[in-house]
């Protein structure tokens, strides 16, 4: 089983979501969306994501020998990235375009600021424990 994914890989991913984003708000075409709503769909459920997948082709060393990014962590940041992608994808089909492009920079801002070494769902997910964490501790007390 794998627990790491190797950063290339990763950040290949993130890349595709920014510019799908892009994409969609230069050519108006938001039915780009779900090629990075599938991918990451795909690889939450079955484990197989075709960008990465693709990417993995490209690598010029053995997997292991990249840096590596928590399996864990990015399998929870992918359930952010494809929540605001369906939100943004519905919206887009509703014709609620504010909503539909206030989700997509979410996604892409969040890719982003990612690539340059910020992670908001790391953020997220770090203090969601710390909660739960407190919360725990409190219910000990007598």
């Amino acid at each position: 089983m794998v627990f790491s994914i190797p950063r290339p890989l990763v950040r290949t991913n993130q890349w595709f979501i920014v510019a799908s984003v892009v994409t969609t708000w230069v050519t108006g075409l938001y039915w780009i969306l779900a090629v990075p709503l599938v991918a990451g769909l795909l690889g939450l459920v079955t484990g197989f994501n075709p960008i990465m997948r693709f990417a993995k082709l490209f690598l010029r060393k053995a997997p292991k020998e990249y840096a590596q990014e928590d399996r864990d962590q990015q399998q929870f940041n992918q359930v952010i990235a494809i929540t605001c992608l369906v939100i943004s994808l519905i919206a887009y089909t509703l014709g609620w375009m504010w909503i539909a492009d206030i989700f997509s920079a979410l996604v892409a801002a969040a890719a982003f600021v990612a690539i340059l070494g910020f992670c908001i769902g790391c953020f997220i997910r770090f203090q969601w424990s710390q909660y739960r964490y407190r919360r725990s501790m409190r219910a000990q007390r007598p």
